[in-house]
C-alpha cells in the first residue's frame, strides 16, 4: 500500500476539518479515509456517512477514536508500516486543527476582536 504523500494529509485534513463544522462540505476523499479508520460504522456510502453526522458529532468521534488509529502496533520494517504512520500523521494532523481552533478561541476569542485590539486600520486617500 502506499502511504499518502503530504499534499494528501493536508488535503484530507483541511476537509475533514471543514466538515466537522459542517458535514456536507466533506468530499469523497476524506469520506474514505475516515470510513477507514477504527471506530467509524459502515454508513455504506457518503451519504448515509453524512445522514448519520448531520445528527451525531463527527468531531466528538474522531477525538473518541483518536487512541486506536496511531496505529501503534506497526513496528519499523514491517509490511505496510510507512502506509501507517501516513494515516497516523493525518488523523493527528486533524487532531491538531481541533487544538489550533481551541487555543485561537480561548486565547483571541475571535480574529475580528484579535485584530481590532493588535492592529490599527489607517485609510489613505
Amino acid at each position: 500500500m502506499t502511504p499518502l504523500t503530504y499534499n494528501q494529509k493536508r488535503l484530507i485534513s483541511k476537509n475533514v476539518l471543514a466538515a466537522c463544522k459542517d458535514i456536507n462540505k466533506l468530499n469523497n476523499t476524506g469520506y474514505k479515509f475516515l470510513n477507514l479508520c477504527s471506530g467509524f460504522i459502515a454508513h455504506y456510502d457518503l451519504n448515509g456517512f453524512k445522514a448519520y453526522y448531520s445528527e451525531h458529532s463527527l468531531h466528538d468521534d474522531i477525538e473518541r477514536f483518536a487512541k486506536q488509529n496511531q496505529w501503534s502496533n506497526f513496528r519499523e520494517g514491517e509490511r505496510d508500516y510507512h502506509y501507517y504512520m501516513a494515516k497516523r500523521d493525518c488523523y493527528n494532523m486533524i487532531l491538531g486543527g481541533f487544538v489550533a481552533k481551541q487555543y485561537m478561541d480561548e486565547v483571541f476569542n475571535s480574529p475580528v476582536q484579535f485584530m481590532r485590539d493588535h492592529f490599527t486600520i489607517v485609510h489613505i486617500s
